[in-house]
């Protein structure tokens, strides 16, 4: 089965003030180590994996900020996958991007160079919110950014927003989704802020010096997303996810659906072979290792039946079509209405699941509180 390929760029321009991922500050030096470090491990997998393990249904290039790089870096990264792997026929290549990082020129070499699929971090469309999440560009350039993609050619984009901010009011989460929509894009992720420990936004809310989003409010943004974006046109297919019917993440859907995938680069984890894997988080040391020639890996889990099954639950609910109980009895052999029995019928009695036609799927009323449902799974 094809695989997912995700490559993580670790830098960005200025660390956003809720996100707790692995990144650095952009320094060219740093970059330059990264990038070469990098081609090692592409190097490696290409020589070692098998070939039915290069073959790519879908490339990520996520971060970080991928285009804080120049953008003739990021060229040279995908001319050395499609040198080592197998880009399938309609292969999804997608690229993240801050609106403040892009422009004509980089975005018409992007596509020129086979990336199809552009996902903006636009996240709100007030100025001042954005300046909560401090984020580096504005509305206006958010929507700049989305134009001169089209320009480019991009016929596939995905916007990131965000709901439950500090000082986000309805009003201002239902311009947010407004103004998306009139863009056109073919892909919103509509994503509950979350407050991670350590983080500045979590300290300023902490210390008082912000006030948080009650549940009720935050509660009340989810299903305005829910019934703005599909009075729109888009199809909710993922808790978080909507998509024009046909533009569902194909890179995406391939963690939900748990199958296999590749991660490359700092902090990357892998699902390959029926092992879990992880890459050294720091550069120094992602580095340190693939100029020894080995592999940068720090942590190895063989994936159990048990887990695999589990896994399979509680990310295939995540899609509101659920989990398909016939593909789960094929892959592993169990139904998962007997090895599960207790569990789901504890849930189908509290309302928070149900089955239809042959999927068990979270309902209405477990939608909202999927994190809770997945437990009974793990």
């Amino acid at each position: 089965m094809a695989l997912g390929l995700y490559i993580h760029v670790p830098f960005c321009v200025k660390k956003c003030r809720y996100c707790d991922f692995i990144s650095y500050p952009y320094t060219v030096e740093a970059a330059g180590v990264y990038l070469d470090s990098l081609f090692r491990e592409i190097e490696i997998y290409g020589s070692d994996l098998p070939e039915r393990d290069k073959m790519l249904a879908s490339v990520f290039i996520g971060g970080g900020t991928p285009t804080c790089l120049p953008v003739e870096k990021l060229l040279s990264v995908l001319e050395k996958v499609d040198e080592k792997f197998h880009l399938l026929p309609g292969c999804e290549i997608t690229v993240e991007a801050n609106p403040g990082t892009v422009d004509r020129r980089s975005l018409a070499l992007l596509r020129k160079s086979g990336v199809n699929r552009l996902s903006l971090g636009v996240q709100a469309f007030q100025d001042s919110i954005l300046a909560v999440l401090g984020r580096i560009h504005t509305a206006a350039e958010a929507a700049g950014a989305v134009r001169a993609a089209r320009e480019a050619g991009f016929e596939n984009l995905n916007l990131d927003l965000i709901y439950g901010i500090p000082g986000q009011t309805g009003e201002d989460w239902l311009e947010s989704l407004d103004q998306a929509t009139d863009l056109g894009p073919e892909h919103i992720a509509a994503y509950g802020l979350q407050l991670e420990l350590g983080t500045p936004l979590e300290q300023a809310v902490s210390r008082g010096g912000l006030e948080p989003c009650s549940e009720d409010l935050e509660l009340f943004m989810y299903q305005t997303a829910i019934d703005f974006l599909t009075g729109r046109g888009y199809v909710h297919y993922e808790i978080s996810n909507f998509a024009r019917a046909g533009r569902e993440s194909v890179h995406n859907l391939n963690y939900w659906l748990n199958q296999s995938y590749l991660g490359i680069g700092p902090a990357a984890h892998s699902y390959l072979q029926g092992e879990r894997f992880a890459n050294e988080s720091t550069i120094e040391g992602y580095a340190g290792s693939l100029a020894e020639g080995k592999l940068p890996v720090v942590a190895r889990e063989t994936a159990t039946v048990r887990n695999e099954m589990a896994e399979t639950m509680f990310l295939g609910l995540r899609l509101l079509k659920g989990v398909h109980l016939e593909a789960f009895y094929r892959r592993f052999g169990r139904r998962a209405e007997d090895f599960y029995r207790k569990e789901i019928a504890l849930l189908r009695d509290a309302g928070l699941v149900e089955v239809v036609d042959g999927y068990l799927r979270l309902s209405a009323k477990g939608l909202p509180v999927g994190n809770e449902v997945f437990k009974e799974f793990v």
